[in-house]
Formats: C-alpha cells, structure tokens, sequence
C-alpha cells in the first residue's frame, strides 16, 4: 500500500502518552484523538496482533458513522510488557494489569514485588499496529525490545511500564532514558518504522 502525505489519522486510544510518542515518531502524520462521546473499543484477543486490529476496526466503522472530519484511516496500538518469569505477563492485559490501583508507579510497585527473588529479570516491550484506511484492507505493523526489569520505579519520563524496564545496551529505564534516545529503539519506534515502510512514507 502506498500513500502520499501528510496523512490524517483518527488515533483509536485515549492514552495521552501514546498520543504524544506517535506525533513524534510520526511526525508526517495528523493524529485526530479519538473523541470523548466515541465508545470503549473492544480488546478480547489472545494476541496483540488481535487487538490492534480489532480496535483500529472497530474505530473506523464508528467513524464511517460519526466521524466529526474526514480523515484517511485509523490507527491503533496494541503493546504490553512480556516478563520471563511471569510466563509472559502481563503481557495482553498490560493495560488491565492491577486495575485497583490508581497510578503506574502503584502497578508497576505490585508488578515488581511478583518476581521471585533470583528470578531471571528478562522482559520485552511488544507493539503490534494496525492501520484501517476508511476504505481498503487493513494492515499491521509490529515491533519489539529485549530488555531486563529494574528493581524499582525508576524516572518521571515515558508512561505505563518505562520506568522499570531496562532495554539491552543500557544502564537506564526507559522513564530515565531522553525521549529522543528512547524513541530510537523502543518496541513503539520500531514497529513505526515498518508500519512507515508498509505505506511507502520513506
């Protein structure tokens, strides 16, 4: 598939966070929020790839209804963190991980205190994007990033789980990492750059 920019692209997530890493990862890109009055998108598969596609489906069938302003499809994310010694997990309910608990730092805290002591630390950042253009077949786009757990919430930067993950190479999570560094080899970045290349942007 290849498209011509700039492109206007309805961003099916209410995550402020992912709002602001894809504007720069995408810089070619006009996100449009997904709205207010939009309804919860579904997210009941096994596997990222699932999920992305069901919400950036779902999204573009509200917005063929609704949409306020036309646009030339939608995108949606879906990621999470992969730890070894947790059999994977949290993995696809990332999102839904500790829904009791009121901030990140809280989630990640209860996060850390499930790993055995001596527990093999590795983990992984997953991203799997599915772009819907408002006609045509959709498409996804994945990326990943090895890397270990720290043993505390460490950094303000980034969002969700950045602060205890340690990618490979470096001695600094992701919350303490600049966000221009981060964006070069984060699962988020990675999975841009093939989603770049399956639209002909390059």
């Amino acid at each position: 598939m290849i498209v011509h920019s700039p492109l206007k692209i309805v961003l099916a997530s209410r995550n402020a966070g992912k709002l602001r890493e894809f504007t720069e990862l995408l810089p070619e890109v006009t996100f449009v929020p997904w709205p207010a009055d939009a309804p919860e998108l579904p997210e009941t598969g096994a596997f990222f790839q699932d999920n992305a596609l069901q919400k950036a489906e779902g999204a573009r069938a509200w917005w063929r209804e609704h949409g306020a302003e036309p646009v030339d499809g939608v995108l949606a994310d879906d990621s999470g963190l992969c730890v070894d010694a947790l059999w994977g997990g949290p993995g696809v309910l990332s999102a839904r991980f500790a829904p009791d608990l009121p901030t990140y730092r809280d989630k990640n805290r209860r996060l850390l205190a499930m790993v055995p002591d001596g527990a093999d630390r590795s983990a992984r950042f997953v991203c799997v994007l599915a772009y819907a253009p408002l006609r045509g077949e959709s498409l996804t786009a994945s990326g990943a990033v090895e890397g270990s757990l720290a043993f505390d919430h460490r950094g303000d930067g980034g969002f969700g789980y950045d602060p205890i993950f340690i990618p490979d190479g470096f001695d600094r999570t992701f919350g303490e990492l600049p966000p221009e560094t981060k964006h070069t080899l984060s699962h988020r970045a990675r999975a841009c750059v093939a989603l770049r290349a399956r639209l002909g942007l390059d």
